[in-house]
């Protein structure tokens, strides 16, 4: 637990010292997200409403404790939300690899759905997703993915 202390202290330094940029006028985001699983989060925005994320992270909820490595492609829709903030609505698809050990390897095709909030004056964003994932490989199953985060947006 004091890895995800460390990385979300790190995390709100960086936020609050940095009120210069929006974060959709940067290209890279890296961040945190907290649910299932549990790690790091990266966003490169490709441009025409689409981007590319990825996870690095730890399943806590997994019965062998085990990373876990995915990657999506999105579609961003920023005009589903009428409200005077700025709320995108995302969704994609992509795929995710469990590993760390052999009886705990899979490879599953993931969903993603989620929606974001973009502050005006700073290079952030935070977001709430949720992700199903139909594993392919040991043995077909279904599992379901869900986070909380954000991510810091570089020059």
């Amino acid at each position: 637990m004091r890895i995800g202390k460390f990385f979300l202290a790190v995390f709100l330094i960086v936020s609050i010292t940095s009120v210069k940029h929006y974060s959709q006028e940067r290209k890279f985001g890296l961040g945190i997200m907290l649910g299932e699983p549990t790690g790091l989060s990266g966003k490169y925005l490709l441009g025409s409403g689409h981007a590319i994320d990825f996870g690095l992270a730890y399943s806590f909820a997994h019965p062998n404790k085990i990373f876990s490595l995915h990657g999506d492609f999105l579609f961003n829709l920023p005009d589903k939300i009428k409200s005077p903030y700025n709320f995108p609505v995302y969704y994609g698809f992509g795929a995710r690899i469990h590993f760390g050990n052999k009886d705990g390897n899979t490879l599953g095709a993931r969903g993603v759905i989620g929606i974001m909030w973009i502050p005006e004056s700073l290079p952030v964003d935070t977001f709430i997703e949720l992700a199903p994932v139909f594993n392919l490989f040991p043995e077909t199953s279904l599992h379901l993915d869900f986070a909380i985060g954000g991510r810091y947006y570089f020059k």
